[in-house]
């Protein structure tokens, strides 16, 4: 769960506990906290925080994941800098009786680093001025 770029945003120790969505923002260089987004399907969740700062561009990031969410099958939530649009990492939640052959899961995941994976070469191709 990365960025790229000398002062890209990434993120560390990423995790779930008590029901939260817990990681660790890591902006190289920014003395002020950088905003973040979780986004499921087509919609932004509310809650996501930040913490005071653990060391200098670090900073402790969670968001609640609604329970409204959780149902049968697998749900991706994407992490996103609100500033470019660029998806930081993702984190999957299965839920029911998963098999250890479902495709769903498969393409889901594969549908959540494909968006990641076109994002990151359209900021490429802005940075290289598309050479």
């Amino acid at each position: 769960m990365t960025g790229s770029g000398a002062n890209s945003l990434r993120l560390e120790g990423a995790r779930i506990a008590t029901g939260c969505w817990q990681a660790e923002l890591v902006a190289p260089g920014a003395d002020e906290a950088p905003a973040v987004e979780v986004w499921h399907q087509e919609a932004r969740l509310d809650g996501v925080t930040l913490g005071a700062p653990l060391a200098p561009g670090r900073w402790p990031v969670s968001v609640p994941i609604p329970t409204a969410l959780l149902s049968d099958g697998v749900q991706t939530f994407l992490v996103r800098d609100p500033a470019t649009g660029a998806t930081l990492g993702h984190f999957t939640i299965v839920t029911g009786v998963p098999l250890e052959d479902d495709i769903r899961a498969e393409i889901d995941l594969l549908r959540a680093e494909l968006d990641m994976l076109k994002k990151a070469f359209r900021r490429h191709c802005v940075e290289t001025g598309g050479t």
